[in-house]
């Protein structure tokens, strides 16, 4: 008589949801090592530990392909905000910022390079000392870097207000080749802002060919997303194909209460480019959305909370216009006065956003800021929000739609090779979740809350998260690269 295996971990009787979209079913996960080792019928693993998940489901770790962690999986490896909602892998570097590579010694990031923190934290002048330091800091959560285009030209240009030179595209080309070699999985830019906002496309397009051949990925918060996102994405498009690369247009929206309707109209015109060119886009699940306070992006109409402010810190989530009535002036006035400064802004429509996340293509991306003294609630909501109010509560889509969208989706798109997927051999990231309480605790007023219904998190076999008391965690993530790519960390 063949005697069992024994495996480290099993993972019973739960409900399976694979990450490909294909129906739930019931069985048993186990787990040797880093890998997931079998997947057979309920109760019949054996393993060193046995966890009972009889009633919850099991579903890939979630991929959060939008952060500004750059500097948190550093200074607060426990990734908290991002564990406690089943994410196992956050992508970092996004919207054309980056911790890396750059180093500052004299003077104080731009914005918003200063949502990623102050000049003595900006000390990574090559993606292989960033890479050390996070394997060296051990991050509860697996790591993907995107290079910004922002960083590119706040290292190399004594003048962001202005196109690049010739001489100063190929300083950038060379940068970013060699952060490519070293293990960044693309680039992206945040043309919205200030720093790139006078780069043209031939700069972008120059840089995009760089990614390109290295088989990896352009990000981009693109230049306009409220009167002029339809001339962004033509522009985004375009950029894609003169450089043959893959694009993800990020936390798509279409913004200001004058656009609120059009993203029928821009999601019609993202299939038809889809449909020769690769193409995806990230969301997230809220009708608010969060940076630097502009005076530009103020419109009276709409509510503004700051989330931060350098001269005024007391400030931290106090709304605009209470604060500018308060000092008896204008809320423009009142903008200069705070800044540098963060803000939420209340400028888009809750149907734009049903029907943006609904959409196939569309993968879930908290663009959560972790700095922020009172940040947005997608920091800590984002994920359980999209599994709990989205797909239980009002049917936007199945929970196995909504799993794939943080899972397959992404891992498929970053060239995350055996992630994304429950499958024999694939690393072993999971979530178990109670999918009839899982639900988003952060609010606008009280953001800082870890989400309900998350029992566990295993990241590369080790449990990251738990809220079983008897289940120690253990940090156990680590960077990771675009499948091709070649990195110490990969072996």
């Amino acid at each position: 008589m063949t005697t069992p295996l024994i495996y480290d971990i099993v993972l019973r009787n739960g409900t399976v949801i694979d990450g490909t979209g294909a129906p739930r079913y019931m069985a048993d996960v186990a787990i040797n090592g880093n890998r997931i080792a079998a997947i057979r019928s309920p109760g019949t693993l054996k393993g060193r530990q046995t966890i009972n998940i009889e009633g919850l489901v099991v579903s890939p770790g979630f991929i959060d392909v939008h952060t500004h962690d750059d500097r948190l999986v550093l200074i607060d490896p426990s990734m908290q905000p991002k564990v406690s909602q089943g994410i196992a892998t956050v992508v970092v570097g996004n919207c054309g910022i980056s911790l890396s590579p750059l180093k500052l010694s004299t003077s104080d990031p731009v914005p918003p390079l200063n949502l990623l923190g102050s000049k003595q934290d900006f000390v990574f002048d090559s993606m292989r000392d960033y890479i050390k330091a996070v394997n060296q800091a051990v991050p509860a959560v697996n790591v993907v870097a995107l290079v910004g285009h922002s960083t590119l030209r706040v290292a190399v240009m004594d003048d962001l207000d202005r196109p690049a030179s010739a001489e100063e595209t190929q300083q950038m080309r060379s940068i970013l080749r060699k952060a490519l070699a070293e293990g960044a999985a693309g680039l992206s830019s945040g043309l919205y802002y200030q720093p790139a906002n006078a780069a043209e496309m031939d700069e972008l397009v120059e840089l995009a060919k760089e990614a390109s051949h290295a088989g990896g990925i352009y990000t981009t918060h693109m230049r306009d997303e409220d009167d002029f996102v339809m001339e962004s994405l033509q522009e985004t498009f375009e950029t894609g194909r003169r450089a043959e690369v893959p694009v993800v247009i990020s936390h798509h929206k279409c913004a200001g209460r004058k656009n609120w309707g059009r993203s029928a109209d821009t999601l019609r015109v993202i299939e038809q480019a889809a449909a020769n060119q690769e193409i995806h886009v990230d969301a997230y699940p809220y009708s608010a959305c969060s940076t630097v306070l502009r005076a530009d992006a103020i419109d009276e109409s709409i509510r503004i909370i700051i989330t931060w402010s350098t001269p005024c810190p007391e400030v931290a989530g106090r709304d605009l216009a209470d604060i500018a009535a308060e000092w008896q002036i204008s809320q423009h006035e009142a903008c200069e006065r705070l800044s540098p400064a963060g803000a939420v802004y209340f400028d888009m429509n809750e149907d734009d956003v049903q029907r943006i996340l609904a959409h196939p293509l569309v993968m879930i991306g908290s663009d959560g800021i972790p700095h922020d003294s009172h940040p947005h609630p997608r920091l800590w909501g984002t994920f359980p929000r999209v599994l709990g109010h989205y797909s239980r509560d009002i049917g936007l889509f199945s929970l196995e739609e909504a799993v794939r969208k943080m899972t397959s989706l992404p891992a498929q798109r970053f060239g995350l090779t055996k992630r994304g997927t429950i499958a024999n051999d694939h690393f072993a990231d999971l979530v178990v979740f109670d999918p009839a309480t899982i639900s988003d605790a952060a609010t606008f007023e009280q953001p800082i809350a870890p989400a309900i219904g998350v029992a566990l998190l295993l990241v590369n076999g080790q449990v990251a998260y738990s809220t079983r008391p008897d289940l120690a965690s253990q940090r156990n993530g680590r960077f990771l690269t675009r499948s091709g790519m070649n990195t110490p960390s990969e072996h």
